[in-house]
């Protein structure tokens, strides 16, 4: 794993990685700045909504007052991290092919990822993050637990879309992929420690496909 991860870290580094996340990670901040912007009455009324049905918390005075603009900035936050991860599930596999032709010129690209099924996963990855996230909010102000929680939160976010988009440019055998699949969900974990870290998140999605794209073909 060492050497997995010294490799993509060297891979982001590179000025076509920093490029490619520079466009997404803007882009994604942008949209959300101007429709939130717009719709910021509406937004902050799903927020208190959201707050007032909080277990254990919901009803306590400050978290109703100052937790509305606190919980508005965290859920923008996420929303963000989630078109990070989309966009750059549909427009990667160009940077994915140009790695795997530097580091394993030997290995052929043997399929495309589907855009529909890339769609669905990062789609239903999103709403199973997002509902966890809002149903659990009060194990988030527990130290230490409610950060490892978070972690695991973000993980969910990337993991299977990341295995599939990847997977799918180099290995047909579903049986082969379910194999190197098995230590996707460290490789997702890692790649979400970015997400502790504002701006330096932009680079989590790519360096989870480049994470497990080194684990998927330095054996073969």
């Amino acid at each position: 794993m060492n050497g997995i991860i010294s490799k993509s870290i060297n891979d982001i580094l590179s000025p076509m990685i920093i490029g490619f996340v520079l466009k997404v990670g803007l882009g994604s901040i942008a949209l959300w700045i101007i429709l939130l912007s717009f719709f910021w009455d509406f937004y902050s009324i799903f927020v208190e909504a959201i707050i007032a049905k909080i277990p254990f918390i919901g009803d306590w005075e400050w978290i109703q007052t100052s937790g509305t603009l606190i919980l508005s900035f965290i859920l923008g936050y996420m929303l963000i991290i989630i078109t990070i991860s989309l966009f750059t599930s549909l427009y990667s596999e160009p940077i994915l092919i140009k790695l795997a032709k530097k580091h394993y010129p030997d290995v052929e690209v043997i399929g495309t990822p589907s855009i529909t099924k890339s769609l669905i996963l990062t789609i239903k990855a999103s709403f199973l993050f997002l509902g966890l996230f809002l149903i659990s909010i009060p194990l988030l102000f527990i130290p230490i637990i409610g950060q490892l929680w978070m972690l695991w939160l973000w993980s969910i976010l990337i993991k299977e879309p990341t295995a599939y988009d990847v997977g799918a440019l180099f290995i047909n055998d579903s049986n082969l992929l379910k194999e190197k699949q098995k230590n996707s969900r460290l490789i997702s974990i890692l790649a979400s420690l970015f997400n502790y870290i504002p701006i330096l998140n932009i680079f989590a999605p790519i360096f989870a496909q480049i994470l497990f794209l080194h684990s998927l073909l330095k054996d073969r």
